[in-house]
């Protein structure tokens, strides 16, 4: 670790949260260069939801690279990029009764976002974007000056503007619609809000900390949007892929989102691989009009096409997530219940955040967990949220592990706690 602080940039994160040397993993086990196994409850952010080295997404990779296939091709068109697209019309978009077209930006979900933005202002020839208090769309400049967090948007050194926040479902409490909130402001000729090109949302806010929305406000911003003229996009970067237990993390709420953002789990082995969804009549581009050198890579889109045709065929492994997920609710929860009213779970799916409701408890907390074999990060506003986002192919014997092993931890919190107020 110490060749690591002396040429890495400050900018690093990850690596302060968990000290360690990572060397092997596989599914939901990650090995450390001096032995030692920890539980992953980070799933690389969201971006492994079929857990590290799937060896059956493995399969299709390596039998892709041995036969010489085009891996970088720009936009240009391959086998590799016409099955990936005819895989999921045919497995996710035909069962839902939905019809997109398919553009693949940079890499990372902050281009796809960057591409979801600019789109909406070419079509609409308004500017502004309503987003959400707590929300997060990634770190480039148009993706950030959407997303609310005050370090993050502080760090980019420049003005942001361009999008206006509204407070997202519950953010002053159940008592208050906020939905009801933003349709009068925009209907209101002098509110002071410019009618939006787009409303760009997240259904369960990961980085914000783990935040839902529930059914009935979902349906009340897409008939805002609707009623204003604005896209409703639905940033499913981190939610999608079948963290909620559906593959889009709207389908409980039968929505029909004018854009989709995806990345993260899109390519179903942590490869980079990032796209918008748009409904037909919205592809106002010209041929380049937004462009990228690394854009639909094809060893991505070999392996987005295996891991639809393993998991995403038959309804079996949606009912697993949603199980393991209620199992998740259930245990965390009663943790909860055992040190009184400073504690909440939320979430939705295999996607749950314990809201220890102080920093220092949730830091102590993961800090021991990490100690006793544990990889669990934070969430929310002051990273007072444990965030856990386990493989959706975890076992029940690993699940059950790695929660007992966050028990322990946070009763040792607890415990140090209260013998430092005694």
């Amino acid at each position: 670790m110490r060749s690591i602080e002396l040429l890495e940039s400050n900018v690093r994160s990850y690596s302060r949260s968990f000290p360690a040397i990572f060397s092997r993993a596989r599914g939901s086990i990650m090995l450390t260069d001096d032995g030692r196994q920890l539980v992953d409850f980070l799933s690389g952010a969201g971006a492994l939801n079929y857990g590290h080295n799937n060896h059956q997404i493995k399969a299709a990779i390596t039998e892709y690279l041995a036969s010489d296939a085009v891996v970088h091709g720009l936009d240009m068109a391959t086998p590799a990029k016409l099955e990936f697209m005819e895989t999921f019309c045919s497995v996710i978009l035909r069962k839902l009764d939905l019809q997109y077209r398919f553009q693949f930006t940079g890499p990372t979900g902050a281009n796809a976002v960057e591409a979801a933005l600019k789109l909406s202002r070419k079509l609409t020839g308004r500017q502004n974007i309503i987003s959400f208090t707590r929300g997060y769309h990634g770190m480039s400049l148009g993706a950030i000056a959407a997303s609310g967090n005050r370090f993050y948007r502080t760090a980019s050194g420049a003005s942001l503007s361009g999008a206006t926040f509204m407070p997202y479902d519950g953010y002053f409490g159940p008592a208050v619609d906020t939905a009801d909130y933003l349709r009068t402001t925009l209907m209101d000729e002098s509110s002071g809000v410019d009618r939006p090109a787009a409303i760009l949302v997240e259904t369960v806010q990961g980085e914000g900390g783990i935040n839902v929305a529930s059914k009935q406000w979902l349906h009340s911003i897409c008939t805002i949007a609707k009623d204003v003229g604005a896209l409703l996009i639905v940033d499913d970067i981190q939610m999608g892929c079948g963290r909620t237990g559906d593959f889009f993390s709207f389908e409980f709420a039968a929505l029909s989102p004018d854009i989709i953002i995806m990345s993260k789990s899109l390519s179903g082995y942590g490869l980079p691989l990032s796209m918008l969804l748009m409904r037909e009549e919205l592809d106002a581009w010209q041929p380049g009009e937004h462009s990228g050198t690394f854009r639909g890579n094809n060893l991505a889109l070999v392996s987005a096409t295996a891991a639809l045709n393993i998991y995403w065929r038959s309804p079996i492994f949606s009912q697993g997530v949603k199980r393991m997920g209620e199992i998740m609710r259930r245990r965390l929860e009663a943790v909860a219940s055992g040190y009184g009213n400073g504690f909440a779970v939320r979430g939705r799916g295999m996607v749950l955040g314990f809201d220890c409701g102080a920093t220092e408890i949730a830091e102590l907390t993961t800090r021991n967990a990490f100690s006793k074999g544990l990889v669990v990060e934070r969430c929310g506003p002051d990273d007072q949220v444990v965030k856990f986002l386990p493989a959706l192919t975890m076992d029940d014997e690993t699940l059950n592990r790695g929660l007992e092993i966050f028990e322990d931890s946070l009763a040792e919190t607890m415990k140090r706690a209260r013998m430092a107020v005694s």
